[in-house]
């Protein structure tokens, strides 16, 4: 690339799923429906929490933390792809797609962050269950959320500032349906090393660390339960972790997905259509797992819904 074609542009393309118009108000509906569910769905989950004191336990308080989270990111990038599809527009400006990268950014990490924290904290209640109320007091719960937004936060900076480093060649068309920091630094015209070595380094240190907690966690739950006698007892410690356990299998494997797909068919829409999975069908999956698992949540939701149709 020839140094005169290197400038400070104005602008992206989002190429999305499809160019075809006959395709787009399916993808439209589709998306627009998914996008609902979520926002619903986890916002049930938020008002069940709050409005029911016998919810206020630790693993409620951190349900509640990840529904919000689910919220946010969703709608850092399906609501931007229903304008364009809408206004028949793929045009993203420099600023919009830099804050919707640091947003994506936050929220994927802090996902991450509150799935293992949440593991650790069904790991204390199997493992250590008479000490659990102490371990898990208010303090130690705020303290973790508070830290998963700071660390998330700051590595999300960290990775804006070294985009906001680069050049770009005018023209520039991003294969996917929002500013994803993968293709952000793919696409880039000026040398992408460093840039590379942080993505991979902080990939490996901010979401292998927590999946290293992860699997520790239900090592070590298994082999409690295992060390149960009774039949009752494995099936009531193994139904409290379930659902996360559903929940951390699915954003995990989908997201493992995406990358693995991309680098083995280097397909823009094969990637495209597998981040889906992660960034919209896992945040609206989250509260029906967690629903249709939990006795106790149920009860709520049923009670809540039932007033809002009277």
């Amino acid at each position: 690339m020839e140094p005169g074609n290197i400038t400070r542009i104005s602008k992206f393309f989002l190429l999305g799923f499809s160019k075809r118009p006959e395709l787009q108000p399916l993808i439209f509906g589709l998306f627009l429906s998914m996008y609902l569910i979520t926002v619903f769905g986890n916002l049930l989950i938020i008002l069940a929490v709050s409005s029911d004191s016998r919810l206020h336990t630790p693993m409620y308080f951190f349900l509640a933390n990840l529904s919000f989270v689910d919220i946010c990111f969703t709608s850092t990038t399906v609501p931007k792809m229903l304008v364009k599809i809408q206004t028949q527009s793929n045009i993203i400006t420099y600023e919009d797609c830099i804050a919707q990268m640091n947003f994506f950014i936050i929220f994927s990490g802090l996902d991450i962050y509150l799935l293992a924290v949440m593991a650790y904290d069904r790991f204390v209640a199997i493992c250590h269950p008479l000490h659990y109320k102490i371990i898990m007091n208010p303090w130690l719960c705020g303290l973790l959320v508070l830290v998963s937004w700071i660390t998330s936060v700051l590595h999300s900076l960290l990775q804006t500032s070294m985009v906001l480093r680069l050049s770009f060649c005018t023209e520039v068309e991003i294969p996917h349906f929002f500013c994803e920091l993968n293709q952000m630094i793919q696409l880039a015209c000026s040398d992408t090393f460093i840039n590379n070595l942080v993505m991979y380094l902080a990939a490996m240190l901010l979401a292998g660390g927590p999946l290293a907690g992860i699997l520790y966690s239900y090592s070590k739950i298994v082999s409690t339960i295992i060390g149960i006698s009774s039949a009752q007892g494995k099936y009531k410690a193994f139904s409290t972790c379930v659902s996360h356990l559903l929940v951390v299998s699915l954003f995990f494997c989908t997201s493992l997905g995406v990358y693995l797909s991309s680098a083995a068919t280097q397909s823009s829409l094969s990637s495209a259509t597998a981040s889906v999975m992660y960034t919209v069908v896992t945040p609206m999956l989250n509260p029906f797992i967690y629903s249709l698992r939990n006795k106790d949540l149920k009860v709520v939701l049923k009670r809540i819904i039932g007033i809002s149709l009277m």
